[in-house]
């Protein structure tokens, strides 16, 4: 057993944990709020400014990761993955507002059905998401978060090209065709960074194994 004269900083991992719940609530939070369009009223924006308090939530838990990692003499694991990893939880949550906003400020008329698809595929990626961050402290048992992960971005990469697809079909409107490819690209965004998150998981794991 290696012996260490100070002990590893094991209070990332709650901190972690914290951040990749907040990614699940906000994933959510957008799925809520996706199944309300075309609607308008102050539902979509309360709904909206629920998503936008995940991102203000998700920041906060940044600054204090960050805090920590130049407080810390010895984190357990690289200062780089743990940098990494924090700035991608963040962006998953940054690209989730992206999309909230998008859907306001762009005022789409007509629904795009394949909008719920990407939520679902969302909300499950992110929920595999937090299963896998909740695995760090012991890096092991990663294989089925792992793939499920994959398999959701493969998913959601086909989602897009179908919703692409319909909107370039000719039932939309010019403007409405450039209005929601906006909003679906940040949530297909949404679902890649989740699945940079895992690629990241992934590295540590075999630096540690």
């Amino acid at each position: 057993m290696r012996f260490r004269l100070i002990p590893r900083d094991e209070s990332f991992y709650p901190l972690f944990n914290e951040a990749a719940e907040n990614v699940a609530e906000c994933a959510r939070r957008l799925r809520d709020l996706l199944e309300e369009f075309p609607d308008s009223g102050e539902a979509v924006v309360d709904k909206v400014a629920r998503v936008t308090d995940c991102e203000r939530l998700g920041d906060e838990i940044t600054r204090k990761i960050l805090r920590q990692l130049n407080s810390s003499f010895v984190t357990p694991f690289d200062r780089e993955d743990i940098h990494a990893l924090t700035e991608e939880m963040d962006d998953v949550v940054d690209e989730m507002q992206a999309a909230a906003d998008l859907l306001v400020l762009h005022n789409v008329e007509k629904a795009l059905p394949e909008i719920k698809e990407l939520g679902d595929i969302l909300v499950e990626a992110a929920e595999t998401n937090l299963s896998l961050i909740r695995k760090l402290p012991k890096l092991r048992g990663l294989d089925a978060e792992l793939e499920a992960i994959d398999q959701l971005e493969s998913s959601a990469d086909k989602a897009y090209r179908r919703a692409v697809a319909h909107l370039f079909s000719g039932e939309y409107k010019a403007f409405n065709v450039l209005k929601w490819k906006d909003v679906v690209e940040a949530i297909e965004a949404s679902v890649n960074a989740i699945e940079n998150i895992s690629d990241i998981v992934e590295s540590i794991a075999l630096k540690h194994a």
